[in-house]
């Protein structure tokens, strides 16, 4: 028996992310990397630091975000307590802390799941659309999927022969991230969100994906324990920092 790859740490992890995630535009400001999300959600939206930053370079990040239209938002990862901190004192509230989670493909794909549960399909169907704008993901977070380079797909699920779920998964240095899965509310806590994370493994593997992985809040206390229970490890956290005003709740 081959003994257990080790997971790829988080900023790998956070790489791929943005690779099957992409924000439509990128920028180098100062010591920051600015993204324009067009409405896209939080994770192709937010400020990162390139280098520590200091009280001098916030400013740059601030007056650049809100030359795209977007309201300041940072993302704060391991290693970047100082970030926090400075944000903090300027009034930034932290919010959306998320959990990374990573396993080896193989593990997840080994489970069972009935082909049906969750079809590859590319373009999406309008069902999946449908099913997605349910759980608000709209038109921007479909641009999103767009224009996520290949190797890519969305897969259908099925369950008591009825559409029931979908998600988006996309490939990026041998790394499947799972984005964007949503169940139809009459359908839940029937196997589906299950399924489809199983598909979508098995997949994955057959496109050569050495691990697989998402991203989920932590307040999600229906996905998280899910997770643990197919055998994903914890890998990481971040979170983001953003005014007040514009704190509101976002699943991405």
């Amino acid at each position: 028996m081959n003994a257990p790859l080790p997971l790829p740490d988080a900023a790998r992890l956070i790489r791929a992310c943005e690779a099957t995630w992409p924000p439509a535009a990128t920028s180098n400001v100062g010591a920051w990397t600015i993204r324009a999300g067009n409405g896209g959600g939080k994770r192709v939206s937010a400020a990162t630091e390139n280098w520590p930053t200091t009280e001098a370079d916030l400013p740059a990040a601030e007056a650049a975000q809100r030359a795209l239209g977007q309201d300041p938002l940072f993302m704060i990862r391991a290693g970047e307590e100082h970030l926090d901190d400075m944000l903090a004192a300027h009034g930034y509230a932290k919010v959306d802390p998320v959990n990374i989670y990573a396993i080896e493909t193989a593990e997840l794909a080994a489970h069972a799941a009935p082909l049906t549960s969750g079809i590859p399909v590319w373009p999406p169907l309008a069902i999946q659309r449908d099913i997605w704008a349910g759980g608000g993901i709209g038109p921007a977070r479909l641009r999103v999927m767009e224009r996520a380079p290949f190797p890519k797909t969305a897969l259908i699920g099925r369950t008591e022969d009825k559409p029931a779920g979908t998600a988006f998964v996309g490939i990026h240095d041998g790394i499947a991230m799972l984005h964007a899965l949503e169940v139809a509310p009459h359908m839940r806590r029937k196997g589906t969100g299950r399924n489809l994370l199983i598909r979508a493994a098995q997949w994955a593997r057959g496109e050569g994906a050495e691990f697989f992985a998402l991203i989920v809040t932590r307040g999600n206390h229906a996905a998280n324990p899910l997770y643990a229970a197919l055998g994903m490890g914890l890998v990481g956290h971040y979170h983001y920092r953003i005014k007040p005003k514009a704190a509101e709740s976002d699943p991405t």
